[in-house]
């Protein structure tokens, strides 16, 4: 249910997208990732660091491409996301020595110290390689090739990453 309520924005960019434009678009992803801010506060009494760093960079990004309407800026918005994901992810890890997947996800399933190294650094250069697929998607095809690419190429990517992890951590357990 999380992922649906993550991917919120997202589909709803993409259904404004096909009924508007990319402007109309930005407009109510910025507006549905304030009210998935609001919603978090008020349902679940917190609101998810990650959330709202999303919700300050689509609003600087987002109000940035209605503003100077450059369709630019958004395009950048999950490239920034991902690389900053991913360099939190390298910083903890290598300079305060914490590892920000196992303590994400660390309660949920036990694994050596080695693997949930190797899944930190796994999971840092998948951003990282994320973040630069988006922005060669957004600057060599079409507008609409990449809000399509947004919602089903990143999610899937996504979501086939979360299964190399899973097999992953299951055959580390295995060991």
């Amino acid at each position: 249910m999380k992922f649906l309520f993550d991917l919120f924005p997202v589909i709803l960019f993409f259904i404004a997208y096909k009924f508007s434009d990319i402007y109309t678009a930005t407009l109510v992803v910025i507006g549905a990732t304030f009210f998935q801010v609001i919603y978090s506060k008020l349902v679940h009494k917190r609101v998810d660091k990650l959330l709202i760093f999303n919700a300050v960079l689509i609003s600087v990004l987002g109000g940035t491409t209605l503003w100077l309407h450059d369709a630019n800026f958004i395009k950048w918005k999950p490239s920034i996301l991902y690389w900053l994901l991913s360099c939190a992810l390298l910083f903890f890890q290598f300079f305060k020595r914490k590892n920000l997947v196992k303590n994400l996800m660390g309660k949920q399933i036990q694994l050596t110290e080695k693997t949930w190294y190797q899944i930190n650094i796994t999971s840092a250069l998948f951003f990282g390689v994320l973040g630069a697929l988006n922005l060669y998607v957004a600057f060599n095809f079409s507008e609409s090739t990449w809000v399509n690419f947004k919602l089903f190429g990143i999610t899937g990517l996504i979501m086939c990453y979360a299964i190399f992890i899973g097999v992953l951590a299951s055959r580390a357990n295995r060991k």
